[in-house]
């Protein structure tokens, strides 16, 4: 089978897309199409992620050219004597229906800011308790839910593939495999501390306290995407689930930790069903793990650098979520803020992930 040749095809260059999306589906309906089952995947993928950026492409056009009809429709409107007050009901519609618009084109403006090596790829999201005792456990599960329904409303699909719960309440750390098209290109730079300040609901005397939880965001890679990891260098370890997974859980050890002994990069997975799903899994993160570490270090240094890649990013506070004594969350990075706190622990991210994709276009 012939290699299909990767060209660049920028978002609002629609009839480049369709010309790209035609060459797919001869490819497609070749009869050897499917003797690479892990190629003509890849190729479906493709396929199915052009279709829809053309589909919604040809939405907004039809969305332009009725509000074109509609701006007709108003000055025949006005010419034939229509009162004020129906020509402005019909300015409003229009306003409303254009700002919509201009917010769906500005989606896809920014989607062509995703031009990173992974960044259509899904996403690994890792969630850590930080400082900050049992406070920082239910700030991490908080997290947790912020981050799942911020998926929910991408459409993104999300599958628990280890979670650590507290007794107490919260959780110690969980780990999210997020599978959509560009779920990493915008989940990346939500990696780093993020801080909390509330009254505790765990303090009797009802002082205020500041916690601490950390993410790590690694892609998913794809499958043709190998590193070389010697085995020699891996301490595999088993226990006993404690999540949900069905009848083996809590009876079998099949829970695996695996630590990465140069790097001393820790990964775990619990909530496969078996300890083979488990370590595939978990040595899919570790592999996408080491080829970020990969990425920001030079390859001959990679050897030399030790057990510190885990704990030196708690000084890089993002971002702070204040509850009281008022309402304020606040990325440091790029000063977007909002007092609606509870918009954002609801899921409403975008204005901060977006935030960062400008800025990081106007750098």
């Amino acid at each position: 089978m012939r290699k299909r040749s990767k060209k660049s095809v920028t978002l609002f260059d629609l009839a480049r897309l369709r010309e790209e999306l035609e060459r797919a589906n001869r490819e497609i309906e070749q009869p050897d199409f499917w003797n690479n089952p892990e190629y003509a995947q890849k190729v479906m993928k493709e396929k199915r992620s052009m279709e829809a950026t053309v589909e919604n492409y040809e939405s907004l056009e039809k969305s332009l050219g009725d509000i074109g009809e509609m701006i007709e429709l108003t000055e025949m409107e006005e010419a034939s004597g229509a009162s004020s007050e129906e020509l402005a009901e019909m300015a409003a519609g229009i306003e409303s229906d254009f700002a919509a618009v201009q917010e769906r084109l500005e989606e896809l403006r920014l989607k062509t800011l995703l031009t990173g090596k992974y960044d259509h790829c899904g996403a690994i999201l890792s969630i850590h308790a930080g400082t900050g005792g049992v406070d920082a456990m239910d700030w991490a599960s908080m997290l947790l839910r912020m981050y799942t329904r911020w998926c929910e409303k991408k459409a993104y699909h999300v599958k628990i593939l280890d979670l650590q719960r507290d007794p107490e309440a919260g959780i110690k750390s969980a780990t999210l495999l997020v599978e959509g098209e560009n779920a990493y290109g915008y989940l990346k730079n939500e990696k780093g501390v993020h801080r909390l300040v509330r009254i505790s609901p765990f303090n009797a005397a009802g002082k205020r306290q500041t916690s601490f939880a950390m993410l790590e965001v690694v892609p998913e890679l794809d499958e043709d995407i190998t590193v070389e990891i010697n085995p020699e260098d891996l301490r595999i370890d088993t226990y006993r689930s404690s999540g949900a997974g069905g009848q083996h859980v809590n009876k079998t050890d099949s829970a695996i930790r695996i630590t990465h002994l140069p790097t001393n990069i820790v990964v775990t997975c619990q909530n496969e069903r078996s300890q083979q799903q488990n370590k595939e899994m978990a040595m899919k993160i570790l592999t996408a793990r080491l080829t970020e570490l990969a990425e920001q270090e030079h390859q001959e240094n990679l050897a030399e650098l030790k057990g510190d890649y885990s704990m030196n990013t708690w000084g890089s506070q993002i971002r702070s979520y204040v509850f009281q004594p008022y309402t304020m969350v606040k990325d440091h990075r790029t000063g977007a803020e909002t007092a609606n706190v509870n918009a954002v622990m609801d899921g409403d991210l975008d204005a901060f992930i977006n935030a960062k994709l400008k800025q990081r276009e106007e750098a």
